[in-house]
């Protein structure tokens, strides 16, 4: 096990508040930043090959030399908290356990770019960390660490946290902009990119939370040292979170470029006993299933492509072999269909389509050409939305289908479904639970 940064405060009693998050080292990285430029700070992140931490994977550094340097409006950065995807669940950890360290990672970020005004939109549904946040925040003004003049500089800079209403949608950045800014959550057309006309038609920086809370060690370590603790192209110490029926779930820091094997067997302590691996998603549920033999797959975003899925928000899901692959096919449709927002029509009836296919192949009234016309459908959605939505369901129902089957095929050959229910706990486990 490593040592501990992005979750170091996660232990100590108290860390959200002001004081205990001073007293173990807090927002000195802020006051090295502000002897700093706004370049240098830029080309240290470029350094650090810091990479977005939200599930698309952007250089940070990169995005952030996007946003023009002189603008007549005010600049504007976004924090994407909305953690909406499925089986996603660390970013809730650093607003809840440790809010301050993200409010330096704002306050650094802000003065490299020369930005105004700051909104954290956090998922409605998240209401710890929105009140824990909001206190921090108060704290910080109390002090002068936001607001006008902060610490004598010069620099004004202003936070505000902003609920979401709980629209999945609302994950994708120009969607966030559009509900920021009081609207239905609907993906705008890029171009523009949001770095040019983004939130209140302003150039905008939007990051994921644990993106921003990498900066301080960024700028407190040095960019070298951050992309020492990854792998090539994907620098940084990282926070995984795991699920499904193994011994330790939760949420773990380790190195990028950490193995899916080392944080089953090292982090989570294995398999529950009793449970059979039978495949993993990596990343959240819009990444394609994977198989027990690539377990020695790194988690990186390059190497995760290699194995023939994706990174994602590197929190993981294990599942078993009590787990039925085509009722979870059609129960991640199920959810995409319903968080459609309804503009394109490959995704608005397509994800529709799909769910209802996996519905009757389920329930045992399937048809074998119902396989290849699914990965048909999935074919006709992909790529054909203005966002990743669309991506969503087809990219893990195409590999549900041609990964598992045969799992299919018994499905419509037997005239049901085998496989016991989710509610039904496996005989023999509870002692083991």
């Amino acid at each position: 096990m490593q040592e501990k940064y992005l979750s170091r405060n996660f232990d100590i009693p108290n860390a959200h508040t002001l004081e205990v998050f001073e007293a173990n080292g807090g927002y000195q990285a802020m006051r090295k930043a502000f002897k700093m430029d706004g370049e240098t700070i830029i080309e240290e992140v470029k350094t650090s090959n810091l990479r977005g931490r939200g599930g698309a994977g952007f250089p940070c550094g990169i995005k952030w030399s996007f946003l023009p340097k002189e603008s007549d409006l005010p600049k504007y950065l976004v924090i994407n908290a909305d953690e909406g995807e499925p089986g996603t669940f660390k970013d809730r950890y650093l607003m809840e356990l440790d809010p301050h360290r993200h409010i330096e990672g704002c306050i650094i970020a802000a003065w490299a770019l020369g930005i105004r005004y700051g909104y954290i939109f956090v998922r409605g549904e998240l209401q710890h960390a929105i009140r824990r946040l909001e206190g921090a925040i108060k704290e910080a003004y109390a002090k002068g660490y936001l607001g006008e003049n902060i610490l004598g500089t010069g620099f004004d800079f202003d936070l505000y946290v902003h609920p979401g209403a709980g629209a999945y949608i609302c994950g994708e950045e120009t969607g966030l902009i559009e509900a920021l800014e009081g609207k239905s959550g609907q993906p705008r057309m890029k171009p523009p990119f949001p770095a040019v006309v983004g939130a209140f038609q302003a150039p905008t920086i939007v990051n994921n939370v644990e993106t921003i809370s990498s900066i301080p060690w960024i700028i407190e370590k040095g960019g070298e040292w951050f992309a020492s603790m990854g792998v090539e192209k994907n620098g940084g110490p990282k926070l995984y979170g795991v699920s499904g029926p193994v011994v330790r779930p939760g949420v773990y820091e380790a190195p990028s470029g950490v193995t899916v094997r080392e944080l089953l067997e090292d982090y989570a302590g294995g398999m529950l006993p009793g449970h059979e691996l039978k495949a993993f998603i990596p990343g959240g549920s819009s990444c394609a299933v994977m198989t027990p033999d690539k377990l020695d797959s790194e988690m990186g975003f390059e190497t995760m492509r290699e194995a023939g899925s994706s990174m994602g928000t590197a929190c993981i899901t294990f599942m078993d072999t009590d787990t039925c692959m085509v009722r979870l096919a059609a129960r991640l449709a199920h959810f995409y269909h319903h968080e459609s927002c309804g503009q394109c029509t490959p995704c608005r009836e397509g994800s529709g389509w799909v769910a209802k296919v996996l519905d009757e192949i389920e329930a045992g009234r399937g048809r074998m050409e119902d396989l290849d016309l699914l990965l048909d459908m999935c074919g006709n959605i992909e790529g054909n939305t203005i966002c990743a939505l669309g991506d969503s369901i087809a990219i893990p129902v195409r590999s549900y289908v041609q990964v598992f089957r045969e799992e299919f095929e018994q499905h419509i050959k037997e005239g049901c479904c085998s496989f016991p229910a989710w509610s039904k706990r496996r005989k023999g486990s509870s002692e083991a639970a």
